[in-house]
């Protein structure tokens, strides 16, 4: 889950079944080649701009504001600190609204949920 692939029915869902998100490496274009569709998005440059913040800490924070746990993967000790940065400020109805109208791509074609039977494996 990423601010390119939002999942609302999903957010929904497990929010009316008491369910948690983890969305892991929630910055990174995945497995996909071509434009990070997050990091390179320019309304969510414009927000981070207008916020003095980076676009990491915009898709962070919105995640953060959506309920979503969160798993921002990085060895770079300033990145991880401007990571940690997103809790004493919040995104206006305005950035919600943009956010919500950013183009959705499922960076993986294809099933995402694994069939019963790749699961168990028979043993107890």
């Amino acid at each position: 889950m990423n601010l390119a692939w939002q999942q609302k029915k999903l957010r929904e869902f497990c929010k009316a079944n008491g369910i948690v998100i983890t969305a892991f490496s929630p910055l990174r274009k995945g497995a996909s080649k071509g434009p990070n569709e997050v990091m390179e998005n320019d309304m969510l440059k414009k927000i981070a701009d207008a916020h003095g913040k980076s676009i990491a800490q915009i898709c962070l924070r919105w995640l953060y504001e959506q309920g979503v746990t969160f798993v921002p993967k990085s060895y770079d000790k300033v990145r991880m600190n401007q990571n940690l940065q997103i809790f004493n400020w919040t995104l206006t109805e305005e950035d919600h609204s943009k956010i919500s109208q950013i183009h959705q791509n499922r960076l993986i074609n294809g099933p995402t949920k694994p069939q019963l039977s790749d699961l168990w494996d028979d043993e107890i």
